[in-house]
């Protein structure tokens, strides 16, 4: 009976003993997390989306049936690997791509829904990325879209993108934008 005793109170003495431990732990952490000062960048870079010619940068991957009887292609879902470049000229130093989809989510406008990793490979940047989800309205002079996350020295981050046409050929659908971003990470 002793022994059982002795067994019961020190069950007891850890099950005390260990939220106590827990809550140790998670303040310590929670502390560490506050220390970190957030850093806030500002890029700017250009997009290039290529439909056309013999190597397009991004391409149809799948569409509604009745996406060509639509002016705003509602439906279809285009898979891109696009460079970003320093300048708008598509010559330009390359910084980095854009890789993901973008797909028209809109009936009655040019609105896309945009899930794109621009990733950068180019100076202090290299091997980061920052990630968008959001839509786009492409026709707008301005479009303002969320930054949801990245990896690298933008791991952790949020902000926006604000993007606007620098560049488009109506007929082929391609086009040159430029992209000012904002992050904190």
């Amino acid at each position: 009976m002793a022994k059982l005793g002795g067994i019961l109170w020190l069950v007891t003495v850890v099950v005390a003993a260990f939220p106590r431990a827990q809550s140790l732990r998670v303040e310590s952490w929670a502390t560490r997390l506050e220390a970190k000062k957030e850093t806030l960048t500002n890029l700017q870079f250009y997009f290039h989306d290529t439909l056309s010619g013999r190597n397009p940068s991004a391409i149809r991957v799948a569409q509604a049936a009745d996406t060509n009887k639509s002016l705003t292609l509602f439906g279809a879902v285009m898979m891109a690997d696009d460079p970003l470049t320093e300048g708008p000229d598509p010559n330009s130093k390359l910084l980095g791509r854009a890789q993901g989809l973008y797909a028209s989510a809109c009936q009655e406008d040019v609105g896309l829904l945009m899930a794109m990793s621009f990733s950068f490979t180019d100076g202090i940047y290299n091997g980061s990325s920052i990630s968008i989800l959001g839509k786009n309205q492409a026709l707008d002079m301005v479009r303002e879209m969320p930054i949801v996350g990245g990896t690298g020295l933008f791991r952790l981050a949020r902000g926006y993108a604000l993007a606007h046409t620098y560049w488009m050929d109506i007929t082929t659908g391609d086009a040159i934008v430029g992209y000012n971003v904002t992050v904190v990470h």
